[in-house]
């Protein structure tokens, strides 16, 4: 399984961050995996963000849920993360992941390479 991560590396604050993950080697709609988002800003553990179930159900982060969106596109086997409000803060490492069955958010055996957004004006 290889997972890509894609989209813009520097967005202007207050606009919305958009990337995308493409997964080869493996459908996510695969009964039991889940997909998610883990950023690292810059001196900074891992945050969890949120993911997408294999049923498509969403769940997020509490302190990110209001500005966080994840949807996925099944024909395309991507699945998208949308950041709304971005501030400097929201500077960070993002990856894309895949969570096995039965393993909560912790739990992540297949990462992407991870991609630099950057918030600046």
């Amino acid at each position: 399984v290889q997972l890509q991560e894609s989209g813009p590396g520097l967005v202007k604050p207050s606009q919305t961050l958009s990337l995308t993950c493409t997964v080869s080697g493996g459908s996510i709609g695969t009964n039991g995996y889940a997909w998610s988002w883990i950023r690292q800003p810059p001196g900074k553990g891992l945050e969890w963000m949120g993911g997408i179930g294999y049923s498509g159900s969403s769940y997020y982060w509490p302190s990110l849920k209001s500005r966080t969106s994840i949807s996925r596109d099944t024909s395309k086997n991507q699945f998208t993360l949308q950041l709304t409000s971005v501030t400097p803060e929201d500077t960070a490492i993002y990856y894309c992941t895949r969570i096995p069955p039965r393993s909560d958010w912790s739990t992540n055996d297949y990462w992407g390479q991870g991609t630099q957004v950057t918030v600046s004006s």
